[in-house]
């Protein structure tokens, strides 16, 4: 793991930007992986800024989420195909053929065997963005006595559903989403976690120094051989 400790959210975001960019510059059809939430906002806003100014295009590559809820409409405002055409790809040359998402509301086995297939099919994902909860979960792959595989319907668990539920104002959060399973998020040939704020700092301790442990999805990263994870000091604060 490669550990890199920042000031602020923006120089996080220009950190993880950087390398999307300048990877996408030397490789135009490359497969990226996205998160939602608030962490990666400021990644996907360096994104828009280094396209605007016209040094990077993103008219050739593929991308996949790494989860959607279930039971929500795609067209609902919650939505993560709403929340990453709102923050990201409505902003950029992306096409939206090359969007790839996970359909919260097909049948499980299906649905997982569709997206493993065409990721597979792309090439695998070269660069995939993460976030982490309070938790240690990583996409919706919550603590559990077992690390997962492919995509999978989840239950969401209490602390995840109070985290996300103030986003939803009109309806009730769902419980259940689709999400990339562990072993599929492992594929990936580069993974760039980012950590903000001291409500995030035991997830990373248990994720950088604890034993490798589904109780701690996250910390599955330590056996990964490309992994950097962008902190800011609230989140740093128990490993440095």
């Amino acid at each position: 793991m490669e550990i890199r400790i920042f000031d602020t959210q923006e120089e996080i975001g220009a950190a993880a930007g950087k390398i999307i960019c300048e990877f996408t510059k030397n490789n135009p059809d490359c497969v990226l992986g996205f998160a939602t939430g608030a962490s990666p906002v400021p990644t996907y806003n360096y994104m828009i800024k280094q396209y605007e100014n016209g040094e990077v295009s993103f008219e050739n590559i593929k991308t996949f989420n790494l989860d959607e809820y279930c039971d929500l409409p795609r067209s609902h405002k919650n939505s993560y195909y709403t929340f990453m055409h709102e923050n990201l790809f409505d902003k950029i040359d992306v096409k939206e053929e090359n969007i790839g998402f996970l359909d919260g509301n097909a049948e499980e086995k299906a649905e997982s065997k569709r997206y493993t297939e065409a990721i597979k099919a792309a090439g695998g994902i070269d660069i995939q963005i993460l976030g982490i909860g309070r938790n240690g979960h990583i996409a919706f792959n919550e603590p559990s006595d077992e690390f997962t595989g492919e995509s999978y319907k989840v239950e969401l668990t209490q602390s995840t559903i109070d985290a996300n539920s103030i986003y939803f104002d009109d309806i009730a959060m769902p419980h259940y989403a689709m999400t990339m399973g562990i072993g599929l998020i492992m594929e990936s040939k580069k993974i760039v976690l980012i950590a903000t704020g001291d409500k995030k700092a035991q997830a990373v301790y248990d994720m950088v120094n604890g034993p490798v442990t589904p109780k701690c999805p996250a910390s599955i990263l330590q056996q990964h051989s490309d992994v950097v994870i962008l902190l800011d000091k609230e989140a740093a604060q128990k490993i440095i």
